[in-house]
């Protein structure tokens, strides 16, 4: 079924997929993306990172709110609260606020690289977005690749390595 022939509550739910192989050990890039106060120095599409609760000492419970502009006239924010953390494979958070879903990032060795997959599944939170979501799905598709790939491309400068592959 086309984005533009879906419901209007289906349009509104989106599970995007987005793969990095980086030429960086699995511990360089778990750290750098555990440190999610450091993603504005090099992602440029995260505009501030506050630390609402710590959470444990892993980092369990921790709940940031995160500004993000886009490649589009908008910006959102949301809440992100720690609810998986599996050092160094795979941390889970819930977002709530003006989006609401589940982030997922997942990295697995592959020799002396990372391979990591971040899978955002997101009901749109604000009234506009539902509302456009069954025309303007491929665009917000767009814009959140756009968003994705300029994080892959900042974590390889951050880590001074090379980005082997985004999508």
């Amino acid at each position: 079924m086309s984005a533009a022939a879906m419901p209007a509550a289906e349009a509104a739910q989106f599970q995007l997929v987005s793969d990095w192989h980086l030429d960086a050990p699995i511990e360089r890039v778990w750290d750098a993306l555990k440190a999610t106060e450091e993603w504005p120095s090099w992602w440029p599409y995260v505009k501030s990172v506050q630390e609402l609760d710590p959470g444990d000492a892993d980092g369990m419970g921790a709940v940031r709110h995160i500004a993000w502009s886009s490649r589009l006239p908008y910006g959102v924010a949301f809440d992100v609260k720690v609810v998986q953390m599996q050092r160094p494979r795979r941390m889970q958070g819930r977002a709530t606020g003006q989006l609401q879903g589940t982030g997922t990032w997942e990295l697995v060795p592959d020799g002396q690289t990372t391979r990591v997959r971040y899978t955002w599944c997101v009901d749109l939170g604000s009234r506009w977005m539902r509302l456009t979501a069954p025309l303007l799905a491929p665009v917000f598709r767009w814009n959140h690749n756009g968003v994705m790939k300029a994080g892959a491309q900042g974590l390889a400068r951050q880590l001074g390595v090379r980005l082997l592959d985004a999508r």
